[in-house]
């Protein structure tokens, strides 16, 4: 394979590892940037999806955007209930409302570990065959992941520009008191925004379940690399939290084809390390008051 083929494949891989991690990342800063909490459970989320795509489409062969539905809608209502049940209590202590999310990430991987098991299950590709451009070869599974991964983003951006809900989000990330005399209620702004964050994760398990074998433990690296683009992008940015998953996957997917997985995971850490020091805020972050 000549190098012009190498760099399009790895470029074609890095957006797909990329579009996976913007949508943790999305997910995974919405909460912080309303809730002011980080969800160590977040990578859970995005493995019981990657279990509804297991059961719904490789055992029933439940269509595939039926899945990607049954997977969002399924865990985000779990979402709303944890909020409800676990995170509301301790709402006026952030630090134990995280640790409170470390226990749920515990819980859920060992109820999942009992009940399907410790050995990773693979799924069949959603769509068979590939694209060739040249000497280039792109699966159909694979571009379906940047497609979707694309417009699922797109309309979440959408949403929360336009639709009511989206701009009492933004009120509320933006000042709680503020949104709290408008006639904005906390009380429903909070598992509403938790259930969304977490049905974007699950969305991303269900579409890289075909890519990536389902075990318990899948969402672990997700979980970690959603927290390096969160910091990367900066801490509550959206747009950061895309830019970042982005650059993040492409990083990836090239260190890994030109150097090697582990010189790929330190050019991470140290592209994280020097735009750091350089923005302690993030990319696209803004320093607190």
């Amino acid at each position: 394979m000549d190098f012009m083929t190498l760099t399009v494949q790895a470029g074609v891989n890095g957006l797909v590892i990329g579009m996976m991690y913007m949508l943790m990342a999305v997910g995974f800063t919405l909460v912080f940037g309303i809730m002011r909490i980080v969800n160590f459970a977040h990578g859970e989320f995005y493995m019981i999806g990657s279990l509804v795509a297991f059961y719904t489409f490789a055992q029933w062969e439940v269509p595939f955007v039926l899945t990607l539905v049954l997977a969002a809608v399924c865990v985000g209502l779990i979402g709303m209930v944890v909020e409800w049940l676990v995170i509301r209590p301790l709402r006026s202590d952030e630090l134990t409302g995280m640790i409170a999310t470390l226990g749920i990430s515990v819980v859920l991987q060992n109820a999942v570990l009992m009940f399907f098991g410790a050995s990773p299950r693979a799924i069949p590709d959603v769509v068979e065959g590939s694209l060739h451009v040249g000497p280039v070869v792109f699966t159909w599974s694979r571009l379906l992941v940047i497609a979707a991964a694309a417009v699922i983003v797109g309309g979440f951006w959408l949403f929360m520009q336009k639709h009511k809900l989206g701009r009492a989000m933004r009120a509320v990330a933006q000042d709680q008191e503020a949104a709290l005399i408008q006639g904005i209620s906390v009380d429903r702004i909070f598992p509403l925004a938790f259930g969304i964050s977490v049905a974007l994760a699950a969305v991303a398990g269900a579409l890289m379940a075909p890519v990536f074998a389902v075990s318990p433990f899948v969402g672990t690296t997700p979980m970690l690399k959603a927290f390096i683009v969160v910091i990367l992008g900066g801490l509550g940015s959206i747009p950061g939290a895309i830019l970042g998953g982005l650059l993040l996957g492409l990083i990836e997917s090239y260190g890994a084809t030109m150097l090697g997985s582990v010189v790929a995971d330190i050019l991470q850490l140290a592209l994280v390390i020097g735009i750091l020091l350089i923005r302690p805020s993030g990319l696209l972050g803004h320093r607190e008051a």
